[in-house]
């Protein structure tokens, strides 16, 4: 089989590290861990299992990866990019091994389906399965989009491909964990929507249509749909588009739980910061000039 580095960023994932590595295992020449100096056991478990540990201070996601990308020593055919609370199933795992060795030249990058779990509840509805994501290239064919939020691979050459079978990403944190994830990603995509406002995104960015894949469907929406409507009323919208056009009901009460949190609570918090920079940012009325009038005696 051709070679393949894994790249993994990490901060305190030892709930998740083990499982995911052990995934790999199968199929990667190198497990490239980055590490924004977590402070529990990652790094120990990661080494035991083989994996190179590298460590950088955290900006976000794109920048990170790409640090990886000119940091990192890759030496193999093909580049990997995985979540730590993510992991392959099997029949993928044979599929990769299967593939790779035959695949045609044109070919520059796979996209692999990602199923969610939530609450120990596959959710596969609410337009959230299959969720297709770009994550297997050639080396030096690929780079992250410099964005806040919702970055994705950019692939600069070659076709792609997309995988049959699935990987699963299966967070084991709880709540409140989540809840606390999700108000840091509201304030970075409440500065990935003002980029759009001010069409101040990077140039280097997954293209942007309705006839192309899946997450460029989705950035289109995105751009040309979601962020020209109204604060809040889009939140609205989207989430009784999810919950009950694209069936998100059916998910049952994890999927209940899902939906209103993923599909309302967190787009409303993203709007709330919006509206709220949006007053700080407000010119301010001049103060009224007052004058004090002393009695005149004659």
């Amino acid at each position: 089989m051709d070679s393949i580095s894994v790249i993994i960023l990490t901060f305190n994932e030892e709930k998740h590290i083990e499982r995911c590595i052990r995934s790999l295992q199968g199929i990667a020449s190198s497990i490239l861990v980055v590490d924004s100096f977590s402070t529990d056991n990652t790094c120990t478990i990661a080494r035991a299992m083989g994996a190179q540990i590298f460590q950088n201070k955290w900006v976000n996601h794109s920048v990170q990866f790409n640090w990886a990308l000119a940091n990192c020593p890759i030496n193999t055919d093909w580049t990997m990019r995985m979540d730590c609370d993510e992991y392959l199933l099997p029949d993928l795992i044979t599929e990769i091994k299967q593939k790779l060795p035959i695949v045609a030249s044109s070919v520059g990058g796979f996209i692999i389906k990602r199923r969610v779990y939530f609450m120990d509840r596959w959710i596969r509805h609410g337009g959230f399965y299959p969720h297709r994501l770009l994550r297997i290239w050639r080396t030096g064919q690929a780079v992250v989009e410099d964005r806040w939020m919702d970055e994705h691979v950019v692939l600069e050459g070659g076709d792609i491909e997309t995988l049959e079978h699935d990987m699963v990403d299966h967070n084991l944190n709880n709540l409140t964990w989540w809840i606390d994830k999700h108000n840091h990603y509201a304030t970075r995509e409440m500065l990935d929507l003002q980029a759009i406002y001010t069409k101040t995104t990077s140039t280097q960015n997954v293209e942007s249509t309705l006839t192309g894949q899946q997450y460029s469907r989705k950035r289109w929406m995105k751009e040309n749909m979601y962020s020209k409507m109204p604060l809040f009323l889009r939140v609205m919208v989207y989430f009784l588009y999810r919950y009950i056009f694209l069936l998100g009901f059916l998910d049952g009460k994890p999927g209940l739980v899902w939906h209103f949190l993923q599909g309302f609570w967190y787009r409303f918090l993203v709007d709330a910061k919006l509206y709220e920079n949006s007053l700080k940012n407000k010119p301010q009325p001049a103060p009224i000039k007052t004058e004090i009038f002393s009695p005149q005696i004659s």
